[in-house]
């Protein structure tokens, strides 16, 4: 017991995952609480067991529901008309699969326009990169000259503008950079022109993936809001997704009986299945109480493949460290002998009888034995295992059956 606490420390100082630690402190406490039950001995394997005295604390046993451990609720995030859904309650799909689909040629046709308003921004792009560089290598300002042909075009090339340059009435240096600058702007509406058909186009393609419902994981349909061909809202609901392959019994935990828990703890339960026994572990304790009710939302892991479902009903039973411990006999399961709902066990007498004897029993202790409220005292023998179960029930002396057997109730 020692070197698996020691482990536990080592892990916790080398930073391994919680995860791992959770399941280490469950299976220590599981050793722990199994070293404390009583020891079978040989007389249980030679069919007959001494029942024993143990000092048991009070438990109290709570009701709950067996939840899933991831559900969501997928709603509409534009509106439209459905025009696919995936399937109905119960069926299990993959994650990434579509589950519903809402009419999105609207947003079709609005895409195409968008693409087609981004390439006329492209070509303006490209238009005014090249009236750009033109202007940078020929500038037109050096171009320009009053109207006319032949000598006297030349005249003013040549002796007006250089004339005019020289009196400061004209200046080509500041034509030619307001060109430049006329060009630039050119290309930087044209740039913004893109940039904006491009948004345009990224909205219209999110709006798209909106139209379809993906599954977040793997896991099954639990109810269905919708049909093909219902016009809904955003924020409709179309399906409640959740993953059933790990359940959860979610209790409400009066406040009192907080001290005895802790996550990761082993404790028992019953599930509303022919009050089917599990051992669950503490795997959430919510850090906030409810103001009206006082109680604590606490949640437990169930083992994998158990037989409960979602909304199933399920008890726990919570430890109550306020409450004094009290003294019971224990017994193993496998000496009970049920006729209808009420147990029983045979006890050996000192002469070597069996006596058939009815019982209350309260809650499990360990995997092997539950706990007797009355109808043994400690000390006295009882019958164990497959001949347990092979009792004197209706058995006449004579080997008949339909006599009445000796049967005392509890005391």
């Amino acid at each position: 017991m020692s070197a698996t606490a020691g482990c536990l420390e080592q892990m916790s100082n080398r930073g391994v995952g919680r995860m791992a630690k959770n399941l280490l402190s469950a299976a220590l406490a599981a050793t722990m609480a199994l070293a404390a039950a009583p020891s079978l001995g040989q007389d249980y394997a030679g069919g007959s067991y001494t029942v024993q005295g143990r000092q048991l604390g009070t438990s109290v046993s709570l009701g709950g529901s067996v939840v899933p451990y991831k559900e969501v609720t997928l709603s509409a995030q534009l509106p439209g008309r459905i025009e696919y859904l995936a399937g109905e309650e119960g069926d299990g799909f993959e994650e990434e699969t579509l589950l519903a689909k809402i009419d999105d040629a609207e947003l079709l046709a609005q895409r195409r326009a968008a693409v087609a308003e981004y390439m006329n921004a492209q070509t303006s792009m490209r238009n005014a990169g090249v009236q750009y560089t033109r202007e940078f290598w020929n500038p037109d300002s050096m171009n320009k000259a009053p109207g006319g042909m032949g000598l006297p075009s030349l005249f003013d090339q040549f002796i007006t503008e250089p004339m005019s340059s020289m009196a400061g009435t004209t200046r080509p240096g500041l034509d030619r950079h307001a060109d430049l600058m006329n060009r630039g702007a050119a290309v930087d509406q044209a740039r913004n022109a893109m940039l904006r058909a491009s948004s345009q186009v990224q909205a219209i393609d999110a709006k798209l993936r909106d139209a379809r419902t993906i599954a977040p994981f793997g896991g099954v349909i639990v109810q269905k809001f919708a049909e093909v061909g219902d016009t809904i809202q955003p924020g409709q609901p179309i399906y409640k997704f959740a993953d059933i392959q790990y359940l959860q019994i979610k209790v409400d935990v009066p406040a009192r009986l907080m001290p005895g828990l802790q996550k990761g703890d082993i404790l028992s339960a019953h599930l509303d299945v022919r009050n089917t026994a599990v051992q669950v572990r503490v795997a959430q304790i919510f850090p906030m109480a409810d103001p009206q009710r006082h109680t604590v939302t606490v949640k437990f892991d169930l083992p994998i493949n158990s037989s409960a479902q979602p909304g199933m009903y399920a008890t726990v039973s919570i430890p109550d460290v306020n409450a004094p411990s009290r003294s019971l006999s224990v017994i193993p399961k496998a000496s009970l002998i049920w006729r209808g709902s009420f147990p029983a066990v045979n006890v050996i007498t000192e002469e070597g009888a069996k006596e058939l004897r009815l019982v209350r029993i309260g809650d499990e202790v360990g995997r092997d034995y539950v706990s007797v409220l009355s109808g043994l005292q400690e000390g006295e023998r009882i019958q164990v295992g497959p001949s347990a179960q092979e009792s004197d029930w209706g058995a006449s002396p004579s080997g008949g059956r339909g006599a009445t057997p000796s049967t005392s109730m509890p005391r």
